[in-house]
């Protein structure tokens, strides 16, 4: 193996009859694919963040983060702690660390985001920012909502946005109005 060879291991996760897929560099995890998408999916990904890597299954390397979306699930994580290593450009990465500000169980909009981000006219930017987020459910992508409180825009699809916000509103004890398109 060429020792500048970057290793990226990943490892799978079953909730149910959804399957997951996370990877993680060195420094963090790096990609998590949702229910709906494939292997094929992150190895796409990771090919293209990380060109020369080999990836190798790890269950132990990953463990933790598997514990911490285990709990997230459970209803007994509210926040993530694990190292993160999302990778992006300076723009996502802006709106990606907003994302994680936005409170367990509340809602923001894409309008409230792009002024969090201090870019108010680029809401279609971070919209698009939402969109390559590598890391859902760690950064909490699927806590963004359309202007108006529909459901909108979700890599995972409505149905998962509405299961992830449901299961945090029950769990925080939050009832808030969100309308499914």
């Amino acid at each position: 193996m060429n020792s500048n060879q970057e290793v990226i291991y990943w490892a799978p996760y079953s909730r149910g009859r959804s399957q997951f897929y996370l990877s993680a560099s060195e420094r963090g995890l790096c990609c998590i694919t949702l229910p709906n998408e494939s292997f094929i999916r992150l190895e796409r990904q990771i090919i293209k963040r990380y060109p020369r890597a080999r990836m190798v299954r790890s269950d132990d390397r990953l463990a933790s983060y598997i514990r911490e979306l285990d709990e997230y699930f459970h209803g007994i994580r509210t926040r993530f702690e694990s190292p993160l290593d999302p990778g992006g450009t300076p723009f996502q990465q802006q709106v990606w660390n907003e994302l994680r500000q936005i409170p367990y169980g509340q809602t923001r909009s894409y309008s409230e985001l792009a002024d969090a981000v201090r870019r108010p006219k680029a809401v279609r930017a971070v919209g698009a920012a939402n969109a390559n987020n590598p890391l859902p459910i760690f950064v909490p992508c699927h806590r963004v909502i359309g202007k108006n409180a529909k459901l909108v825009g979700y890599r995972g699809g409505i149905d998962l946005k509405s299961e992830l916000l449901e299961l945090e509103r029950q769990t925080n004890g939050i009832r808030t109005s969100i309308r499914a398109e």
